[in-house]
């Protein structure tokens, strides 16, 4: 659920905005104070802001120059001032949008969609999340090649990693060792089939509670390796 600071001193007015914007599934808190609000605003995290431009101690221009130094959350200013002035610099200043005085709550909902969905885009374009695996108290993460056993992080090898991440994204299938080793080690076993034995037995005393009873990879007899789910 998107989180959205309301910094307007009209209590009125950002008791609409509130409604509105609840109604739509958005949590939304309310500052009526400007400097309270750009310390709110600068401390904790939110994903839109929603700043009138007169308000009691600081004003809208000034909370939205400070929040731009080191965020990039989305701004939008809110003002009775219809000057074109006044959205040139707010707008200059980082604001993502300039809403004049009157205007339809539906509006405004709108246009917090519109946003929010655009940043969402742009973090999403920028930071690809990871490729993670997590099974059972078991993370994986590929991406970053780091292995969480019931939240602890535990070093590995880097072909105790790939085989341990192949097995779990191919849960349930039953691999030979000639299997994992032409995967892993990218060439024929040729007798070295011990290496992947090796690796397993390594593998599972890191992530097993009782390496002798495995609940992830399950030895099937006279075949080879499964990694359970």
């Amino acid at each position: 659920m998107s989180k959205i600071l309301i910094i307007e001193d009209e209590v009125a007015i950002a008791e609409l905005e509130k409604d509105y914007l609840e109604l739509s599934d958005f949590q939304v808190e309310i500052e009526s104070q400007g400097d309270v609000g750009l310390i709110r605003a600068l401390k904790e995290e939110f994903d839109l802001f929603i700043l009138d431009l007169m308000l009691p101690g600081i004003d809208g221009f000034e909370i939205c120059k400070k929040i731009r130094e080191t965020k990039n959350t989305p701004i939008l200013l809110v003002s009775a001032k219809k000057e074109d002035i006044d959205k040139i610099r707010g707008l200059g200043l980082g604001a993502d949008d300039y809403i004049t005085k009157p205007f339809s709550p539906s509006e405004l909902v709108a246009r917090v969609k519109a946003h929010l969905a655009r940043y969402e885009r742009l973090i999403g374009s920028s930071q690809p999340e990871n490729d993670i695996i997590e099974i059972r108290g078991l993370k994986i993460d590929k991406t970053a090649r780091r292995v969480w056993v019931h939240e602890e992080e535990t070093p590995f090898t880097s072909k105790e990693f790939d085989l341990l991440a192949f097995l779990a994204e191919n849960p349930n299938r039953v691999f030979t060792k000639e299997d994992l080793f032409r995967e892993i080690w990218e060439m024929e076993s040729v007798g070295d089939i011990a290496t992947v034995t090796v690796h397993i037995k390594k593998i599972r005393e890191k992530i097993e509670l009782n390496s002798s009873k495995p609940q992830y990879i399950e030895t099937i007899w006279g075949v080879g390796y499964r990694f359970k789910v």
